[in-house]
């Protein structure tokens, strides 16, 4: 059971939304497997400083295409992005996702999971994702952002996916939600699905959106050693 302290400070739905992390193009697109994997809503992005920021809210605009192949792909690629940031190395590890799998495997692989949380729900889609529908170098600190953007605003039962990732893992340690043993990456799907469980009863008790929990987590574990 995971328990969350009575007063963690949430943010707005407007300030989780616009959490925007900045992007490099020219570093993604020669390790797509073509050019229409590059979804175009990154291109309307806006500049800040050198780098153009993609926000959660350019990522759920693309989630109206996911029942298209193509639309899927964008979805892929836009999470990666938006969970990845600038530098070569980061962008690199990220991308092998596209180098250990064929477009056809991958399109199979996204499409069964996301019907899976279509019609089971969050955990259920979890556990595909980490088993039959594995796919080589997407694991669950990016496979939960998929997830997230293909779930928490449609319609899915019983649960909307929500991210967790080493970062929010390390929060949950911080206010004692999880004990010693929680990891911080590699987490099981029943782990997954306490983690969601208290989330969405926290978020239901404090009267917000399962989202706004775990970007406050996330932000806290950013401020963590």
């Amino acid at each position: 059971m995971i328990v969350l302290p009575d007063d963690v400070d949430l943010p707005d739905r407007d300030t989780v939304l616009g959490q925007a992390i900045p992007f490099d193009r020219a570093r993604w697109i020669p390790l797509l497997p073509d050019s229409t994997w590059w979804p175009t809503v990154l291109d309307e992005c806006p500049d800040v400083g050198r780098w153009p920021r993609v926000d959660r809210r350019a990522v759920f605009s693309i989630t109206s295409q996911v029942d298209t192949a193509e639309g899927r792909r964008h979805l892929l690629v836009a999470a990666l992005v938006w969970g990845t940031g600038t530098k070569a190395q980061s962008v690199n590890r990220r991308a092998r996702v596209f180098e250990h799998s064929s477009p056809a495997d991958i399109d199979a692989r996204l499409g069964e999971a996301l019907d899976v949380l279509r019609a089971r729900g969050a955990a259920d889609a979890y556990w595909a994702f980490n088993n039959d529908q594995r796919v080589p170098h997407l694991g669950p600190a990016f496979f939960t952002k998929v997830l997230y953007f293909a779930g928490h605003d449609r319609a899915t039962a019983p649960h909307r996916p929500v991210i967790l990732d080493s970062v929010v893992s390390r929060a949950l340690k911080a206010n004692d939600a999880v004990d010693i043993s929680w990891p911080e990456n590699g987490w099981t799907t029943d782990q997954y699905r306490l983690y969601v469980d208290g989330v969405h009863e926290y978020a239901q008790a404090r009267g917000v959106l399962p989202d706004q929990v775990e970007a406050a987590l996330f932000s806290q574990g950013k401020q963590l050693p």
